[in-house]
């Protein structure tokens, strides 16, 4: 079958192969990577820049940029804390506060982006845990499992859905209504929640000791301080200092002339050395108040150190902090904060802070001007999440929250009732959330995750490639002729499970532009209902539970549970079974 495949094919496959290892091995930006995989077949005439951009203008792009400002509108207004009540019972109960906070966060997730509800329920999941005495950890995963499950049911529950039904349109098939999924998404869901609720809360990790406050276990930060001359400490051992017993914390090692000394008792203190101690954040506080002892890097307000707020800031893959170090990127000019501490979980760090290789995951404690959160938490693509380590009672405009969620109601009903599209109803809800001030423009305009769709617009144009070349039907009949033997269901697990891996390796959007044209060959090839391997493709990339790295709610929790890599993958690979069962099953029942 590959042997009557022209040269084209061949070239878009190389492509293909050339992105995805690109994308693997984080060497650049999503978006960046996947528009760069264009160039080549724009020069050699596979794609037309009609066809390459065409992406530009796809309506999938249009409704998830309206939907994010849509979703920013309700999350500005402070609705969505409305659902505290139903998310936190007064009992302590493990499975039934599993139960609640799962369904109700699945349930906004269906009709919001995921990352804004996260990001507010963090916090509150960590102070009832705190208050209940129960681990974060036992709580953090569902949180964000329960987001990724919920946008499977609704069209709208994720930009992943919509790229699926922009692609059909662009293939000539009729696109997805706005609860064409609900059928297979939510028995999927609701079986990934009763899983946690009943049996799956016992196999997650105590990471974070039951009633320890969230700034120990889980935040065991590196931080620096340095010796002046003359100070008291010079000359002392570090038992003599006094920097033995410092209760959770310890004084790790000393950097010395750019050598790092492990520390012991009776080793002598010298003016200019470097000690990096292991604590809380707490810690930090007890040391400043020290004679004797200075951070190494100076407070961003010049009256003095620990005067303003501090931050605690995760890195995401696609930062530009991600392999460099805090010198290399000018950390305070780039980004107007100073960094404290770092945490990296599993792994000491025995290098000084400005001189650490900082990576996907790690934790930053940041001091910062007031804002800080505010501006980095509306540019996804350099932190997941920025929350201030002691956050302020901030009242949002509860006066807009009833009419910010009239609106959203208002979208998701007109497109319900086939009054208008998805698209047109969005951005008309978006239009009225500036309009009504449940949004201010300019947070209108952050509220955009551009490269969500620089990546969405370029993998259309990617998608044509595939289809156009013939590589889409070649692969399909490779998939056809060795699952075909189980029949049409065989053939539909197949394309299933590889956009399942595809997904745990790029981006979910990356996997489902590449798998889609693939899953409507195999469905013509095989006499099925093109909408079946539609959904099959949209349902297997939006389910990343295996790696922290797979979405971007896995990353955000990671931290806040004090999860390890591994706890990913034992807690998701049972989930990954769970929705492929129940999707190939219902797409089965109901679609086949």
């Amino acid at each position: 079958m590959f042997e009557a495949l022209g040269w084209e094919a061949w070239l878009t496959l190389g492509v293909i192969i050339a992105m995805l290892t690109a994308l693997m091995k984080g060497i650049g930006r999503p978006e960046m990577i996947l528009f760069g995989s264009l160039a080549p077949l724009l020069l050699t005439g596979v794609l037309t820049p009609e066809q390459a951009f065409s992406g530009l203008s796809n309506s999938a792009v249009l409704a998830v940029g309206a939907l994010f400002i849509v979703a920013a509108g309700v999350q500005n207004t402070g609705a969505l804390s409305f659902f505290d009540r139903l998310i936190f019972p007064q009992s302590r109960r493990l499975p039934l506060v599993s139960l609640r906070m799962m369904a109700t966060t699945a349930a906004m997730s269906a009709f919001l982006n995921n990352t804004p509800i996260v990001a507010m329920l963090i916090p509150r999941v960590r102070l009832w845990c705190e208050n209940h005495n129960v681990s974060p950890s036992k709580l953090m995963i569902p949180l964000s499992y329960a987001t990724i499950v919920g946008g499977m049911t609704t069209l709208i529950g994720t930009s992943t859905n919509l790229l699926v039904a922009g692609l059909m349109e662009q293939a000539g098939y009729e696109g997805l209504g706005l609860f064409d999924l609900a059928w297979i998404g939510g028995p999927a869901a609701l079986a990934t929640i009763l899983y946690f609720a009943v049996f799956g809360h016992r196999l997650l990790p105590t990471r974070i000791e039951p009633g320890g406050a969230a700034d120990e276990g889980m935040h065991q930060y590196l931080f620096e301080f340095e010796v002046p001359p003359e100070a008291p400490l010079v000359g002392k051992t570090i038992e003599e200092a006094g920097l033995r017993s410092l209760g959770e914390a310890y004084l790790a090692h000393i950097i010395r002339n750019k050598e790092v000394i492990p520390s012991s008792p009776e080793m002598v203190i010298r003016e200019r050395d470097l000690l990096a101690f292991r604590g809380s954040p707490a810690l930090l506080d007890s040391l400043l108040e020290r004679q004797g002892l200075r951070p190494v890097v100076e407070s961003m307000e010049s009256g003095g150190h620990m005067t303003l707020p501090i931050y605690e800031a995760v890195i995401a893959p696609t930062s530009r902090l991600v392999g460099s170090t805090l010198v290399d990127v000018d950390f305070r000019e780039e980004y107007q904060g100073v960094v404290l501490g770092i945490y990296r979980q599993d792994e000491s760090i025995d290098k000084s802070i400005g001189r650490v290789v900082l990576r996907a995951g790690d934790l930053l404690l940041i001091e910062a001007r007031k804002g800080f959160d505010t501006r980095w938490n509306q540019n996804r693509d350099e932190f997941y999440l920025v929350a201030p380590r002691r956050p302020e009672k901030i009242r949002p405009q509860r006066g807009k929250a009833p009419l910010a969620l009239g609106i959203l109601v208002a979208v998701i009903a007109f497109a319900a009732a086939g009054v208008a599209s998805i698209v047109t109803t969005a951005f008309i809800g978006a239009i009225a959330m500036i309009l009504t001030r449940c949004l201010r423009g300019r947070d209108a305009r952050a509220a955009v995750d551009v490269p969500v769709l620089l990546v969405i617009a370029a993998a259309l144009g990617l998608s044509k490639a595939i289809e156009g070349s013939g590589l889409a039907a070649a692969i399909a009949m490779l998939l056809t002729e060795h699952a075909s033997v189980f029949g049409t269901i065989g053939v539909l697990a197949a394309v299933y499970v590889a956009t399942s891996i595809l997904t745990e390796l790029i981006t979910n959007n990356a996997a489902a532009a590449l798998m889609l044209g693939i899953g409507l060959k195999s469905a013509e090839s095989v006499g099925a209902p093109p909408e079946a391997f539609a959904i099959a493709v949209a349902i297997a990339a939006s389910a990343s539970f295996l790696t922290p790295i797979g979405y971007q709610t896995n990353m955000m929790v990671m931290a806040a549970g004090g999860y390890r890599f591994g706890d990913f993958f034992r807690a998701g690979i049972v989930v990954n079974l769970i929705v492929a069962i129940t999707a190939i099953t219902m797409i089965s029942l109901f679609l086949l």
